[in-house]
């Protein structure tokens, strides 16, 4: 699979959004998705919390390579208590909070016959809970300082459903209904709401879809589904997610949901191949429905 060129937020190159001196918390920003918006941020000279059940060294130590500061949190977002613990500690460390990204999440893929209380207890805790104790905690903190951004990553999965995923569904269903709701109440108080809608990347929760793509069957309709023909890489999610926090960019966007999927939300009834586009395109004569009229 070819990738792209690197950007220059992925170089670790600061394109000045205005965010230099601000503070984040990133849930789940030490590997994936999380990583890409936390380096990007840090690129732009923001001090951040990156918190996780696993925190990664490594994401640490390119993190620290930005000059800014970097504090890592240790968390179980599945837990309340652990989810207050986390906010009240990267106030401690950093001061305050101008932004916070709520991206942990994990699923279990089961269907609907084999659902039981626990797999579905701990998709909606981890995934849907957790943002709303997190954002509860950080709201508080925002709302007496008057001002601060939030970002929400939810999925594509909330535009058409897959087999196995009822739960998850649910869960960043819940997700884009809860920043509509958050941009509505926090809006009036200087602090803006929005949400990250990722297709299809190659993260840990998305292990498989590159196995998927090599697969000679499998791997050509996958990509046909997709406009831009190629999985995403969870680099790719954090310019995304920095224009949507910078105030400079986005200070009039709230409530809004951003899709990074390459398209594959559009997914259409029939697949074509590339030279089938080609030839629908490119063909001569005159297009359908250019007739005379009387």
């Amino acid at each position: 699979m070819k990738s792209k060129p690197l950007t220059s937020h992925q170089r670790g190159r600061r394109v000045d959004l205005g965010l230099r001196g601000q503070t984040a918390l990133i849930t789940g920003g030490g590997r994936g998705i999380g990583r890409g918006i936390a380096l990007s941020l840090a690129a732009e000279g923001v001090d951040v919390a990156i918190a996780g059940r696993n925190p990664e060294s490594a994401t640490e130590a390119e993190l620290r390579a930005s000059g800014g500061r970097v504090v890592s949190i240790a968390v179980d977002v599945s837990r309340k208590r652990e989810v207050v613990r986390m906010v009240e500690t990267a106030i401690g460390e950093l001061g305050h909070l101008d932004l916070f990204v709520n991206n942990a999440g994990g699923h279990w893929h089961e269907p609907v016959t084999r659902l039981t209380e626990q797999n579905v207890n701990h998709t909606l805790d981890t995934n849907l809970k957790a943002c709303m104790w997190a954002c509860r905690e950080v709201a508080r903190h925002m709302v007496e300082r008057r001002r601060g951004s939030i970002l929400i990553v939810a999925s594509t999965i909330q535009f058409n459903p897959a087999y196995g995923e009822s739960a998850y569904r649910i869960s960043k269903v819940g997700l884009r209904a809860f920043a509509e709701t958050l941009a509505l109440e926090l809006g009036p108080l200087g602090i803006r709401v929005n949400s990250l809608s990722p297709g299809l990347f190659p993260t840990r929760l998305g292990a498989n879809l590159e196995r998927a793509v090599a697969d000679s069957e499998l791997g050509p309709s996958l990509l046909r589904s997709i406009p831009l023909r190629r999985l995403g890489e969870p680099v790719e999610c954090g310019p995304a997610a920095a224009m949507l926090l910078s105030d400079r960019v986005a200070g009039y966007i709230t409530g809004a949901d951003l899709v990074v999927d390459g398209g594959f939300h559009l997914r259409p009834l029939v697949l074509m191949t590339e030279d089938e586009i080609l030839s629908m395109n490119l063909s001569p004569g005159r297009p359908s429905g250019d007739g005379e009229t009387d």
